[in-house]
């Protein structure tokens, strides 16, 4: 399979394993990285998704350019794709939290996946850029659309007029991920993000990230009087309650996801 997928212990690993080509998904992977987004969405039992790349080079070089059967031009702007690049760059349904673990290169599509993303954590190798221009291309799934909103204006736009490379410690410097760390470190760095992230309620990260991935262009007062499914589920779950209890008897809260 091109995707390696793993659940452990409330966590999912989702690892694009094609280290012959940089990771670059063609239209096989992409559509099993749909089915694996699909399947998270219907489970319980994940509160967290890892994903990650295969190998110290990349964690993805964008779209298989050398595969032939790749749709180019319109035709590739105007096929039905869920969810943007990867079925993660713009994906509005999956309200679990999303950490990119960045291993390489992340260029062109692979970046617009990392955009895609909650947390970005990456080692000091790794580098990021959208060089669609380069090759006479656009950055359709996610790009354009995602990179203006994450970073000013003027560095956005750097990138995307350029198809300049960023490293790691510049895009710790923009505000694109939240920690790089030597390679070594990756691994610890990660785990720590994914404890953290489990130590919360299962419920409240989900609200709080429906919440801000869909009243991000609303004003405050809009956004406030939205009752959006995740939230209205949290405030009235059985982990609202537990979380005070446990505060109040100086313990730690036993999450029941419910």
């Amino acid at each position: 399979m091109p995707v390696l997928y793993e659940v452990a212990n409330n966590v999912a690993t989702v690892t694009i394993d094609r280290p012959d080509v940089l990771n670059a998904v063609d239209l096989p992977t992409e559509a099993e990285l749909i089915r694996i987004w699909e399947d998270i969405e219907q489970r319980n039992d994940v509160r967290v998704v890892v994903l990650t790349g295969t190998g110290e080079r990349s964690f993805c070089a964008g779209a298989d350019l050398k595969n032939t059967s790749n749709l180019k031009g319109v035709e590739y702007w105007a096929a039905t794709r869920p969810g943007g690049f990867g079925g993660i760059a713009l994906r509005e349904t999956l309200n679990v939290p999303v950490i990119a673990k960045v291993n390489g290169f992340a260029l062109g599509g692979g970046f617009e996946m990392v955009l895609g993303c909650d947390l970005v954590v990456a080692c000091e190798e790794a580098s990021f850029g959208l060089p669609e221009p380069l090759v006479g291309r656009l950055p359709l799934d996610g790009g354009m659309l995602l990179l203006q909103r994450q970073i000013p204006y003027r560095q956005a736009m750097g990138m995307m007029l350029t198809g300049q490379r960023i490293k790691a410690k510049r895009a710790l410097e923009m505000g694109l991920i939240n920690e790089v760390v030597p390679r070594a470190e990756l691994d610890a760095a990660v785990d720590r993000w994914v404890q953290q992230l489990l130590a919360c309620a299962p419920l409240s990260l989900r609200a709080i990230k429906q919440v801000v991935r869909q009243t991000g262009q609303m004003s405050p007062s809009q956004a406030h009087g939205m009752r959006l499914p995740e939230l209205v589920s949290a405030l009235r779950s059985e982990d609202s309650n537990e979380g005070v209890l446990a505060f109040q008897q100086k313990r730690k809260p036993q999450w029941l996801g419910r």
